[in-house]
């Protein structure tokens, strides 16, 4: 393709100015599509040699690229900088160069002009147009049937990321159960030819047809591929739960009214949910399946059986069973009166084990208290507690979902707040409360 020639620009000689052309000799711009980076193309054109007076051309600094999704693209907003190799260029130099930050499967045009070491620019080239690929391949180019395996076993295979477009790809791979990729993935392709091996694993849990997008992500671009299996056979295994927190033994007493379980499942095949319910009302699904949480239990007064059970796809199913009692917390000189009852170390000790009980029913440990042993008639009662109380019984709201409580005197300093009643009655109203 000829570039036009009509660039005219100052030349100083003998003392005078004159206007010159300057103009690129006849070269051709040539643009290929990536075979496969996140959308890119290759450019290549035929360096000028002379300027439109036939001189030698001698002062070539660099070319400027022009690209868009319109034709012509040149003049336009969108361009890339290339330095030329030599103010000089020799016959038939071809100078090459990469448009990256396309959007792949978009079709670009291109135009090229080059620029003098004074900022002088030619007219555009012709135009050149390509769709925009990617710079990366994944084969096989179809997609992967991984054909019938029983419940319990699993079958691989392999599929093989390249590099196509040089430098380094970097990515991963993601995809959907009974499938999931269990090597090669993130991968790191550095240059040109560059391989990595991926295997992807299909692990029936059911006795069905299975299909899924196996997706190969590098550069803000995604190839996929389809993969399907079938399960055959029959799970007549059931599956294994525990509970094991806030307690692994069968029996646990509390003062709080929330409680958050935890525990472990595990199945030949694989745990497909794990669910809860109380004797005393209430029931839902534990999050997480071979290591679950099921949290927002609400108990009642008395004795609450919670059940968690188990199941794998074929609906075999295992429980597990924690019998808690609840029961009313109380206190000492409940409620303490204003401007009659001294506060002592025993109130702020019942508190103390009154959040604590909260804290370890919503998943949290023990705070770590200032003096953590008050002893009666010894240890003065401060402000230090108090922000202790208040701050330990915060974090146990903010792990359940609630709304902090409100407190009088907010801001308790050492040295100025006075530890009033209803200081505590606040305290343990907002246990009672969670």
């Amino acid at each position: 393709m000829s570039w036009g020639t009509l660039l005219l620009i100052r030349w100083r000689w003998r003392g005078r100015w004159w206007l010159v052309g300057l103009g690129l000799a006849s070269g051709g711009l040539s643009l290929v599509a990536a075979p496969a980076g996140a959308g890119i193309l290759d450019a290549s054109w035929i360096a000028p040699t002379t300027n439109t007076d036939e001189s030698p051309l001698t002062d070539l600094e660099s070319y400027r690229v022009y690209y868009g999704a319109s034709d012509p693209p040149c003049p336009g907003s969108s361009s890339f900088v290339v330095a030329s190799p030599t103010p000089s260029p020799p016959p038939n130099q071809t100078v090459t160069f990469r448009l990256t930050g396309l959007s792949a499967g978009a079709l670009y045009f291109v135009s090229i002009t080059a620029v003098d070491i004074f900022g002088n620019e030619s007219d555009c080239s012709a135009v050149a147009s390509a769709v925009a690929r990617i710079d990366f391949a994944v084969a096989p180019a179809t997609g992967v049937n991984f054909g019938s395996v029983s419940l319990g076993n699993s079958a691989d295979q392999v599929f093989t990321v390249s590099n196509t477009g040089g430098g380094t790809v970097s990515g991963g791979v993601s995809t959907s159960g009974p499938f999931s990729a269990v090597a090669g993935s993130p991968f790191s392709l550095a240059g040109l030819g560059a391989t990595e091996t991926v295997t992807v694993r299909f692990r029936p849990i059911t006795a069905a047809t299975a299909t899924a997008n196996v997706n190969f992500t590098a550069d803000g671009d995604v190839i996929s591929r389809i993969v399907t299996g079938i399960g055959i056979g029959s799970d007549i295994t059931p599956p294994t739960v525990a509970i094991t927190a806030p307690t692994s033994n069968p029996i646990y007493n509390t003062n709080s009214f929330a409680l958050t379980l935890r525990g472990t499942a595990s199945d030949n095949v694989g745990v497909s949910q794990v669910t809860w319910s109380n004797s005393a009302g209430g029931n839902g699904t534990a999050t997480g399946t071979t290591s679950w949480t099921a949290s927002g239990i609400v108990l009642q007064v008395g004795t609450n059986v919670l059940t968690v059970t188990a199941r794998d796809g074929s609906t075999n199913s295992a429980t597990a069973t924690l019998t808690v009692t609840a029961t009313p917390l109380a206190f000492t000189d409940d409620p303490l009166v204003a401007e009659s009852t001294v506060i002592k170390a025993a109130h702020v000790m019942e508190v103390r084990a009154a959040i604590d009980a909260v804290r370890l029913a919503v998943g949290l440990a023990p705070f770590d208290w200032t003096d953590p042993t008050l002893t009666p008639e010894s240890t003065p009662v401060k402000a230090a507690h108090l922000a202790d109380l208040r701050t330990a019984l915060d974090q146990a709201y903010e792990v359940a979902g609630r709304a902090a409580p409100l407190y009088t005197d907010p801001d308790a300093l050492a040295e100025f707040t006075l530890i009033k009643a209803i200081h505590l009655n606040e305290l343990r109203r907002a246990v009672r409360g969670l």
